[in-house]
């Protein structure tokens, strides 16, 4: 069975389907991503969950919007915005983490409860 030979409904249903799993998926690490932003301990981590949240999230978003544009010049928009993404967010992600140890930032690597907690973004004494 040939693509061709498919009800052209059918193939609609599929793509749209396709497309709306692709748009939840997205917002859903989106949402979990700025969540782990403002749960997580120190800049590191933080960095994490943010280049985590704009790989994954941002990059199924665009799929999904391509899904619905279809073959035209707006997915080809999309896709050179996710290329842009895709190279700025883990370069920048990686400049501010090695700004941020040059710096003397440390990261929190175990919980002490002996003291109070400082969520002042500086781990240092």
């Amino acid at each position: 069975m040939a693509i061709a030979d498919i009800n052209p409904g059918i193939l609609d249903l599929l793509i749209s389907g396709l497309s709306w799993a692709a748009l939840l998926a997205g917002g859903f690490f989106c949402i979990v991503g700025g969540i782990g932003m403002l749960r997580m301990p120190d800049l590191y981590t933080r960095l994490h969950a943010s280049s985590v949240t704009e790989s994954i999230g941002a990059g199924l978003i665009l799929l999904g919007l391509m899904l619905q544009a279809g073959f035209t010049l707006v997915s080809a928009k999309l896709l050179a915005l996710g290329a842009l993404i895709f190279i700025a967010s883990p370069t920048s992600t990686h400049a501010i983490a090695r700004v941020a140890m040059l710096r003397g930032l440390r990261p929190k690597l175990h919980a002490d409860h002996s003291q109070p907690a400082d969520h002042s973004g500086s781990t240092a004494p």
